[in-house]
Order: structure tokens, then C-alpha cells, then sequence
């Protein structure tokens, strides 16, 4: 799937089974692609002596996704996350 900034994305909620990039914290939130940053080798992936790519995309998170009300008003928290990490929103 070809996503570019702006598009609206969420996070995989599951715990996949291995070694994966994606912080517990945002797991299952929301999010809008900021920068795409081309394909390269899945780190999940080579930690297992395998060889995958897949696009690296920069999301935005709203502070208050990611922590409700005790998020700082306005904040924003930047991810560099894999394409496999994400859903449409």
C-alpha cells in the first residue's frame, strides 16, 4: 500500500510473537504520516538473520493519544515506524 503524508494511520494493537520495533505505549493509536522515507531493510526482520524491506514512514501522534489527559496541551510525539506496523485509520 502506497501511503504518503497527511494520510491517517493507526497502530497495530497485537503483541506479535518476536522481536518487533513498535513501543507498547503506541500500540492501538492514531496517528498521521509526517515524512515517507523510502524501503529499507525490516530491523524486526534482521535481528532474525532474514532480509525484508518495507517503507519507513514518520508518524505524528498527538500527545493526548498517546497519554490522555496527562499529556502536555498541544504535544506531539514523532515514531519512525515500518509499513507493517500500520493500519488505515
Amino acid at each position: 500500500m502506497k501511503r504518503r503524508p497527511g494520510d491517517r494511520v493507526a497502530t497495530v494493537g497485537r503483541n506479535p510473537p518476536g522481536h518487533n520495533r513498535l513501543p507498547r505505549y503506541l500500540r492501538g493509536k492514531r496517528g498521521v504520516i509526517e515524512a515517507v522515507h523510502g524501503d529499507y531493510p525490516l530491523a524486526d526482520e534482521r535481528a532474525a538473520g532474514r532480509v525484508h524491506r518495507e517503507t519507513l514512514y514518520t508518524i505524528a501522534f498527538a500527545a493526548a493519544e498517546i497519554w490522555d489527559a496527562d499529556a502536555e496541551p498541544g504535544g506531539v510525539i514523532h515514531a519512525e515506524l515500518w509499513e507493517s506496523y500500520l493500519v488505515p485509520d
